[in-house]
């Protein structure tokens, strides 16, 4: 039996569709005190909660889900689309927790195994106490771009992250892969984005990155990249979290258009998960 949590309820459904489990239905009731709890139907043997961790109440309802999984299931696997809170993978500055492993930590005290689809770092699966396995959404992204791009050049964010770019032209089928390489002027102090060697001039271009946060670095690079004469820009990511004004900034920036998984489910997302997830299941 699948359990949805709040911010995932379409990514469970599709999951449901493609692993032929019953899909639970999750009953929440806020107290005045801004508490809540929820409440589900029969859970089988086997539970698969599916939660991203977008905010506080999301984190305390997984592990509401885990506690009623628990009680009943004889295993109970998790999975984050996206995991809150894994991007603090280190303390950066003395007296700072590890946030990523104390969340990770939380979590598997009511797990038997944690499946995580593409981590903004890949080593946040060695934090939990249970097996973790991470899962790759980016080939998916290409599914979202049209047909008929011309000449593509698919760019990603640094050189750290070309292996993602990578991924997305290979499933697209056509196309050269590159990175922005970032240089400062000495004397103004800004950093200038653009692509490391390809020409893209008269080209169609796909930045791609793991998530678009605030946008404000990818806003920055289809800006330079609209100097450079060329076709049209698309950005994919595999985490559209679009906090605060993000959208307008790459609106603004001039983008063609967006695209992301449900990992999130915003108004970009174009493209599921779940039969990775599934296979990995």
């Amino acid at each position: 039996m699948i359990l949805p949590g709040a911010a995932s309820q379409s990514l469970a459904a599709a999951l449901a569709a493609e692993t032929n489990d019953a899909l639970a239905v999750v009953e929440r009731t806020r107290f005045a005190d801004g508490e809540f709890k929820i409440r589900t139907d029969s859970v089988d043997d086997r539970a698969i909660i599916v939660a991203s961790t977008v905010s506080s109440d999301a984190h305390i309802e997984l592990l509401q889900l885990q506690d009623i999984a628990s009680q009943h299931a004889e295993e109970v696997v998790t999975v984050l689309p996206y995991m809150g809170y894994g991007r603090q993978d280190e303390a950066f500055s003395a007296g700072e927790p590890v946030s990523a492993r104390a969340i990770a930590r939380a979590i598997s005290t009511s797990t038997d195994r944690v499946l995580t689809v593409t981590p903004h770092e890949p080593d946040i699966c060695e934090c939990f106490d249970v097996p973790c396995e991470s899962v790759d959404g980016a080939p998916l992204l290409a599914d979202s771009l049209p047909e008929n791009l011309s000449e593509p050049l698919f760019l990603a964010p640094d050189e750290g992250a070309i292996d993602l770019a990578d991924a997305v032209c290979t499933a697209y089928g056509d196309g050269e892969t590159d990175y922005f390489e970032k240089t400062r002027d000495h004397d103004t102090g800004e950093i200038e984005l653009s692509p490391s060697e390809t020409d893209a001039a008269d080209r169609d271009v796909v930045v791609t990155d793991d998530i678009i946060a605030t946008g404000s670095t990818m806003s920055k690079a289809i800006e330079r990249l609209r100097t450079q004469d060329v076709g049209r820009v698309f950005a994919v990511c595999v985490h559209p979290m679009l906090a605060a004004n993000a959208r307008t900034k790459l609106e603004k920036a001039g983008i063609e258009a967006i695209y992301g998984t449900d990992t999130l489910e915003r108004s970009v997302t174009t493209v599921s998960v779940a039969p990775v997830i599934a296979d990995a299941l």
